[in-house]
């Protein structure tokens, strides 16, 4: 368990730079809310842990961010799956979900999705809701299987580009890269090193139809901060809104932990996204 003050020096560097669900919280996810009734299904021969809702209509998908598992959409979850069909899952490494020794790009991470949707029989349409480095996966996602997307829902997303520029690692201070390595796991680690080439086919796919509707939650608090990284992924983050042209911008008052600070923030997104109005 990483104690509290290591955490707490870490929860500004993940609100930065969005790669990570701020692994303070992450780190002592025990005190948080929880996801009971999760189960594990057989998938290419290897254990998924997952959750599952199933009321008809669209099928709202959950993506973790880096180093996070589906607890992180504890307060959303249940809102959610009330009246809607929805999936929430671990990827390989996380949770009881099996690690596998394929790379950890989102190539391999949409595959494997897509695997565990028709393993569990829920068919598209989709509205995909992706926190942090989810977002950027389920970017990824939406552009390359296009006709299976009726929306896209980015909280606090990772940006295609995150990693280059004044946002590279050789960039970051040293203080951050020895805590980075520090305490996220090995399969963290791995993903992590293969998000600048999921982030560069994010961009060598075509841009999303204009019917797919998208909705961009970017968190208020990091903004506020100022330093050369801080500023450039200040602007990676307002860049997400010229990478969707027609996209619904909403700022959110909370620091990356959109999820826990603000559930009900992405609650109401997905319900727009699902064409529902408030408490419907």
């Amino acid at each position: 368990m990483i104690s509290v003050s290591i955490s707490s020096f870490l929860q500004s560097f993940a609100g930065r730079w969005r790669l990570a669900p701020l692994l303070a919280c992450a780190a002592l996810l025990g005190g948080c809310a929880s996801l009971p009734g999760t189960a594990t299904i057989a998938v290419d021969g290897r254990p998924v842990e997952y959750l599952v809702a199933r009321h008809g209509g669209p099928v709202v998908v959950f993506e973790n961010g880096l180093d996070g598992t589906l607890d992180w959409w504890a307060k959303v979850w249940p809102e959610v799956a009330r009246d809607s069909s929805a999936l929430a899952y671990n990827r390989p490494g996380y949770g009881r979900s099996q690690a596998v020794a394929t790379p950890r790009d989102g190539t391999h991470v949409v595959a494997e999705l897509r695997a565990l949707l028709q393993a569990t029989q829920l068919p598209p349409p989709y509205v995909l809701v992706g926190h942090s480095l989810g977002g950027l996966y389920l970017q990824q996602f939406a552009r390359q299987y296009p006709g299976e997307v009726q929306a896209l829902v980015l909280v606090d997303s990772t940006h295609p580009e995150q990693l280059r520029g004044q946002g590279a690692p050789e960039n970051w201070p040293a203080w951050v890269r020895v805590g980075f390595n520090a305490l996220t796991s090995e399969t963290a680690k791995q993903e992590f090193q293969a998000i600048d080439a999921t982030g560069q086919r994010v961009l060598a796919l075509p841009p999303l139809p204009p019917a797919t509707a998208v909705l961009i939650l970017s968190a208020l608090r990091p903004l506020q901060e100022r330093s050369a990284l801080a500023d450039d992924g200040n602007g990676k983050r307002a860049d997400l809104l010229r990478l969707y042209p027609g996209a619904k911008a909403i700022g959110v008052d909370s620091g990356h932990a959109i999820p826990l600070d603000q559930p009900e923030a992405v609650i109401a997104a997905i319900r727009e996204a699902l064409g529902r109005g408030p408490g419907r």
